[in-house]
């Protein structure tokens, strides 16, 4: 037996046949067309960590890489939102200091007012 082994999966909240049936047209829709009128977007946002030197990083000399020593000054945190076109090979990026709803909504509408104003409908 080997305690320090685990399987790990997604349990279903308790819709269990609503739950399966969103979860597999999520693969449909990543081998829909390119269609510009109803783009199909991803979406990702995480907490990052900012961080400074506390001593700077030593040059490079020949047949040598940068040294950077692995002490660092925390200087605060950031939230990164991304959202990627796969099929258009577009990508769009912004920083915020918080990830909060309204954060996350004011993302969204700068997605839809400013990056595809002229879409039907965005799949997000």
């Amino acid at each position: 037996m080997k305690p320090h082994l685990r399987e790990q999966w997604v349990i279903p909240p308790s819709e269990d046949a609503a739950f399966v049936n969103a979860m597999e047209q999520v693969p449909d829709l990543y081998q829909k067309p390119l269609d510009t009128d109803v783009p199909v977007v991803n979406m990702d946002e995480q907490s990052v960590t900012l961080r400074d030197h506390l001593r700077a990083p030593r040059p490079a000399k020949p047949g040598q890489v940068e040294r950077v020593d692995s002490e660092y000054r925390r200087n605060g945190t950031a939230s990164v939102f991304l959202f990627t076109e796969t099929l258009f090979e577009f990508r769009y990026v912004s920083v915020r200091e918080r990830r909060t709803a309204v954060d996350w909504t004011e993302e969204v509408k700068v997605l839809l007012e400013d990056v595809y104003p002229k879409a039907k409908r965005v799949i997000l």
